[in-house]
């Protein structure tokens, strides 16, 4: 029996749409661009390294999501562009990082503040994923040894070193570190710098709060929003949880005996 007319055309009509639609996706399928590769980092002579944990090993105090973005995006760039900066200067490629770094009054004045942002972004960031690690085994609570001593011997008790280090942290403005370095006599200090300076910049921090790191804090914003959002005393008070002791002592004594 022949089908009404209204059926056939009610038919064509959606035969005729579903073949426009799907002309019209294949059309936008060709003219939309396939997306562009990213762009290689810039080669050079400097590397990141992977984190020396697993991101989420220091949950819940350190989140991560906040882990990865931090260290495979910021401290990423800090590389890529260190790299870039000195990409046409093939003789301080061949420098450590340690030196780049604390002589930058000495370096060609359009290198100094891409070596002061990108190369102590660089350093400070690949210490501080050192002097810190999943909680056990002498790490977070208290330090022992050589280090405690020195910490009592200048601030009279590990408790009173961390208020002088959250409070160093805490009245740092904006974006920058706090840091217990160790000075040429073998004491220890609680200093702070903006951004990414740290205390071996000559000529960038003040003399008396130049020394050795043996432990440092990012107090910038990308360090702890995601979890603690403007709460930073949280952050700084989490933080002592993960602090790598071991480590901080292994620094301290290195200094004391020149290495």
């Amino acid at each position: 029996m022949q089908k009404p007319a209204t059926s056939t055309r009610r038919h064509f009509i959606a035969t005729a749409s579903a073949a426009v639609a799907a002309t019209a996706v294949a059309a936008n399928a060709q003219e939309k661009p396939a997306a562009a590769a990213p762009a290689p980092a810039p080669a050079g002579p400097f590397k990141l390294a992977p984190l020396p944990y697993a991101a989420d090993a220091l949950e819940p105090h350190i989140d991560a999501a906040t882990m990865g973005i931090h260290h495979d995006k910021h401290h990423q760039a800090y590389v890529d562009n260190l790299n870039k900066a000195l990409a046409s200067h093939a003789d301080l490629q061949k420098r450590t990082l340690e030196a780049l770094i604390g002589e930058i009054k000495f370096l060609p004045e359009d290198l100094q503040k891409p070596i002061q942002n990108n190369g102590g972004g660089h350093w400070n960031h690949m210490l501080f994923w050192s002097l810190m690690a999943k909680p056990g085994a002498g790490v977070g609570g208290t330090p022992t040894g050589s280090l405690a001593a020195a910490i009592d011997a200048s601030f009279g008790s590990f408790a009173k070193f961390q208020e002088k280090f959250a409070d160093a942290a805490m009245k740092r403005f904006g974006s920058g570190w706090a840091w217990l370095i160790t000075k040429g006599d073998g004491k220890v200090a609680v200093v702070s710098t903006a951004n990414q300076d740290n205390p071996l910049m000559q000529g960038i921090v003040p003399n008396a709060d130049r020394g050795t790191p043996v432990l440092a804090l990012d107090v910038w914003e990308h360090a702890y929003y995601l979890k603690y959002q403007n709460k930073r005393a949280d952050y700084i008070k989490s933080w002592w949880n993960v602090v790598n002791w071991p480590a901080a002592t292994t620094l301290f004594e290195s200094a004391a005996k020149g290495k």
